[in-house]
């Protein structure tokens, strides 16, 4: 093996480091085929044409095993082009290699994995742990082919209590945990952030604005009026006051409701007991508010505090895992996921596997409980650990309280995968029928629909949705903004063009061969005949003759029910109304229409809410800011002389000139 010299990979040495673990060693990486140098001198030299494809399989996995340790570490396996097939992690990175050189032990899936690796990179880490959080961090970001896999990779919502201001605003939150303040969640939906916080509001009075709006205030807003806020924005509360709210809010958030609610109830009846029936009616009406917010949390337990409870439920290859989130003893919602997995993962596999990726976008909460004990439940356990950097227990209950919680994710998990199961044979179904009606060779694997949204010509928009064998795939969506310069405004025909030579003429350009990307089997237009010959004009001139396109359009009066199909050199087909199919063409349309319209609604709000003020150049947000609190507003400010401008806090000389010249070009 001389000539085989190990190459360093420094990419991933810095996820590990960003996973908060020692470094690893170094990646090591052979890739000219295993041949050693002196060997092929000794050989004749080939003719060109003779050339022999590069050895892969279980050749290749052997020549490795030869050079490396009996040490933990992280193992990738490559195909012909590069890509990941799979991520595994070792105690023993000789021993665990070792076992792909023998496929007759191996079942069919492993066996076309070792088939198709051509190459193999390593990483050696201190401990085992180390390269459990390694390789959970690569499955993430790599997706591998055979890996099981969370593909729902959502963040979740929280409540944040902001911390750098006097008067501290509480609001929704999603993202990374980057502003100073106190966070309290997971939710498991922003429908459970927002009922919560505006139960919240009703409670604790605590303001929701920007600290941009709070400065501006002259007078309390219309929250103030319904009660749903203090108004520290204009004195209405003192900052000695708003800080016994904002600690109530915090009591509250962080599992003491009980104690803020008794509370509540003791001032209220020694206001009435004062005879200050105002007083007494409002801590009335803020006890209402917690009931209110408990009730909506179905399970409530005082003695389980933070602790997510996960369940997998199993059946005909497809795993269903649930997982509930307690905070403080209160239900914060329930998700459900559904991995990507081999037919043949165990059930308390594909559990190890989700829990790794799961928490390794976010830190596990003191307790998470489990369906079934895992294979490794003490390295997960020890993994969770170093990654939220406290004890982490996991737990698969026996009895008790905690097993309850348990059985309840489990009948969530299996009510979810006999709904997935039973939404994808009827989904099967309709893609059948739609091949059928559209004469295509077989069941489309990836439909993508398009539609453009626009008022007037202004704030031009196109979508496109994608749908694939299960359903609808949203993280695949895309926006395009309609920019062509000799589009005409309102031109239609002109932006289903601009859109559709964007899309697939930059596919084209990635993908010259057609070979990686996502292709369409169908490109479905919104719209008649016109549209469809848009369309078709784009993807003739790309020479995209293959994919077949249909354009749907309502019936008369735009009557739903009577939608006519049409199709290149063929008569439009008119499904009948209660035709499955052509609901489920609705269906498409309909959400590509919602998509587009929202992003429009959203282009044009942004656009409505920009001030004059954002066009100036050298004014910042700081100096913006300045100007409207002085002023009163954008108009008020292009009406000022310089002397008034000048007044202004920030706003030098030059600064008045630029700001005057801005709104008074003609001097």
């Amino acid at each position: 093996m001389a000539g085989l010299v190990p190459a360093i990979k420094g990419s991933e040495c810095s996820a590990g480091l960003r996973l908060g673990v020692d470094r690893p060693r170094r990646w090591h990486q052979i890739t000219d085929g295993m041949v050693d140098p002196s060997d092929a001198a000794a050989e004749p030299a080939a003719n060109p044409g003779d050339a022999q494809p590069a050895p892969r399989g279980a050749a290749v996995i052997a020549a490795y095993v030869r050079t490396l340790p009996n040490v933990p570490g992280v193992y990738r396996m490559l195909d012909a082009e590069g890509g990941v097939l799979y991520v595994g992690k070792a105690r023993d990175l000789k021993k665990r290699v070792a076992n792909y050189t023998s496929p007759d032990r191996l079942n069919l899936r492993l066996n076309r994995m070792v088939a198709a690796t051509v190459a193999m990179e390593f990483v050696t880490t201190h401990t085992e742990v180390e390269a459990l959080l390694l390789e959970s961090n690569l499955i993430k970001r790599l997706k591998p082919r055979y890996n099981i896999l969370l593909r729902d990779d959502k963040s979740f919502p929280a409540i944040l209590l902001t911390g750098d201001h006097a008067f501290p605003q509480v609001l929704k939150h999603r993202g990374a945990h980057s502003r100073k303040g106190e966070y309290f969640g997971p939710f498991a939906s922003g429908w459970a952030v927002n009922k919560t916080l505006a139960a919240l509001q009703r409670a604790f009075l605590l303001r929701t604005c920007s600290d941009a709006v709070f400065q501006a205030r002259t007078r309390p807003c219309l929250l103030h009026q319904i009660k749903r806020c203090s108004a520290p924005c204009v004195g209405r509360v003192s900052a000695e006051d708003y800080a016994v709210l904002v600690a109530q809010a915090r009591a509250f958030l962080s599992g003491g409701s009980q104690e803020v609610q008794r509370d509540l109830a003791r001032k209220m009846e020694e206001a009435s007991a004062e005879l200050r029936f105002e007083d007494a009616a409002t801590y009335r009406d803020r006890v209402r508010a917690l009931t209110a917010v408990q009730s909506q949390q179905d399970i409530n337990l005082s003695g389980i505090g933070d602790a997510d409870v996960i369940a997998a439920e199993q059946v005909a290859g497809t795993t269903a895992v649930q997982v509930f989130f307690f905070r403080g003893g209160c239900n914060y919602g329930n998700r459900v996921y559904f991995p990507q997995h081999g037919a043949d993962e165990e059930v308390a596999a594909v559990l190890e596997a989700f829990i790794g990726q799961f928490y390794a976008r976010q830190p596990p909460p003191p307790l998470v409980l489990t369906s079934q004990p895992l294979p490794n439940a003490d390295l997960a356990q020890a993994a969770l650990t170093v990654r939220a950097a406290r004890p982490v227990r996991l737990h698969a209950p026996q009895r008790g309280t905690k097993l309850h919680l348990i059985n309840l994710a489990l009948i969530n998990a299996r009510e979810a995968l006999s709904r997935r199961l039973a939404e994808s044979a009827s989904y099967r179904r309709l893609l059948e029928g739609l091949a059928g009606l559209l004469d295509l060779d077989a069941p489309p694997a990836r439909i993508e629909v398009y539609d453009n949204s626009h008022v007037a010509g202004s704030d031009a928009v196109g979508a496109m949705i994608v749908s694939g064998p299960e359903g609808l795939i949203r993280n695949a969506y895309r926006k395009f903004t309609i920019r062509g310069a000799a589009i005409t405004p309102g031109d239609d025909y002109a932006m289903m063009r601009e859109v559709l030579r964007r899309r697939f003429g930059r596919a084209l350009a990635e993908d010259p061969e057609r070979t990686q990307n996502p292709w369409p089997d169908l490109v479905l237009i919104d719209g008649g005949a016109g549209q469809l010959t848009a369309a078709s004009e784009v993807l003739d001139d790309l020479g995209l003759h293959a994919i077949t396109i249909a354009a749907i359009a309502k019936g008369p009066e735009r009557n739903a029910g009577r939608e006519r199909i049409f199709l290149r050199n063929r008569p439009p087909l008119q499904p009948q109304i209660n035709d499955p199919v052509l609901h489920f063409l609705q269906r498409l349309r309909d959400e590509a229409h919602r998509f587009v319209i929202g992003t429009h609604r959203a282009r044009r709000s942004a656009r409505l809410g920009r001030s004059q003020l954002d066009e100036i150049p050298g004014i910042g947000a700081h100096r913006k800011k300045a100007l409207l609190h002085h002023f009163g507003s954008a108009q008020a400010v292009a009406a000022a002389g310089c002397p008034d401008l000048e007044a202004v806090p920030g706003i030098s000389r030059a600064i008045a000139k630029k700001i005057y010249d801005w709104f008074h070009p003609q001097g």
